[in-house]
């Protein structure tokens, strides 16, 4: 069932505003030390380029930039605007961001993406990323205003950066009441599920209960959703696949998975846990059941839903 990690995903989402082309072989360094230290030591340095852009706008909001062109900085350079007064980020945790792009040949702005719902997924936080180099380490409330050098694909760009918050890795929404006769769901500390299956034959259709409802952005048919999830086969109540035993969160199109799945995807809003039963028709086909093979099997999943981005944003 797993399908994509969430790095492959973040970086096809920001390539869309060109920021993945810029930074094309500008990967930060592996420094030693501890995960804190490494964020903090990942932050690209400020140079004549970055501290040259003169930034207006209230962090949180979409930012007004200018700057004498052309800007041609040999090396990404981060300027830090503002270092917040929220909580201390850390290396790991998934972030929201937000950014304003500008042409760095012309000054002619590029795109606004992340300051409304569905416009970008949450990202992990980590050394080796765009992100941790542009953030490194702070707080939330950050801004700073970054100079990507030309490379044989783009141009120079530069863009402002707001790191809005972080993202819990298990739903947050409102409990609500289980519904009778579905399989029951505990939560261990972390979040993660287990999942108990009721006595008597499965259901001959798909079976959707939200156990926790959302107030985030409504996910739509094709777009990306940032989820956990938990498998298991309603035969024997074993576990299948579990991104919580991954380690990380997955994002992929709602179309890219089996029928019954994309239907517990589709109409929910970011914050929701869902309890999904799918049988053979809405999940993977009639046939022989094995150690390996889902077919003929009635497959119970509990997904978490973290994020989404509206399928025109993000490009595969």
């Amino acid at each position: 069932m797993r399908l994509r990690p969430l790095a492959a995903l973040s970086a096809a989402a920001v390539s869309a505003l060109l920021l993945a082309g810029c930074a094309s072989g500008e990967a930060a360094p592996s420094p030693s030390g501890t995960a804190a230290a490494n964020l903090c030591d990942a932050a690209a340095a400020s140079g004549s380029a970055s501290d040259s852009v003169k930034v207006s706008g209230d962090v949180g909001e979409a930012a007004e930039a200018t700057f004498d062109t052309p800007i041609a900085p040999e090396d990404l350079e981060v300027t830090v605007l503002d270092e917040g007064d929220g909580e201390a980020v850390e290396a790991g945790e998934f972030i929201s961001y937000a950014m304003t792009a500008y042409n760095g040949e012309t000054g002619e702005p590029l795109a606004t993406v992340g300051y409304e719902p569905g416009e970008l997924l949450p990202s992990q936080l980590a050394a080796d990323t765009i992100q941790g180099q542009v953030f490194g380490c702070g707080h939330v409330g950050k801004r700073v205003v970054a100079a990507f050098p030309a490379t044989e694909s783009a141009g120079s760009e530069v863009y402002v950066l707001d790191l809005l918050g972080t993202v819990p890795t298990a739903a947050s929404g409102d409990a609500q009441e289980p519904v009778a006769g579905m399989p029951t769901v505990k939560l261990a500390d972390d979040g993660a599920p287990s999942i108990t299956i009721p006595e008597g034959d499965a259901p001959t259709e798909t079976e959707i209960a939200t156990l926790k409802q959302g107030d985030g952005y409504e996910i739509k048919k094709g777009d990306y959703a940032l989820i956990q999830y938990t498998g298991v086969r309603w035969s024997n109540g074993e576990t299948f696949d579990s991104t919580w035993d991954g380690g990380a969160p997955i994002a992929y199109p709602t179309t890219n998975y089996v029928a019954g799945f994309q239907k517990a995807l589709e109409g929910q809003k970011v914050g929701s846990q869902v309890l999904v039963v799918i049988p053979p028709a809405e999940g993977y086909g009639e046939g022989t059941i094995n150690e390996e093979d889902l077919k003929g099997e009635t497959i119970v999943f509990v997904v978490d839903i973290l994020g989404g981005q509206a399928a025109a944003t993000g490009t595969e």
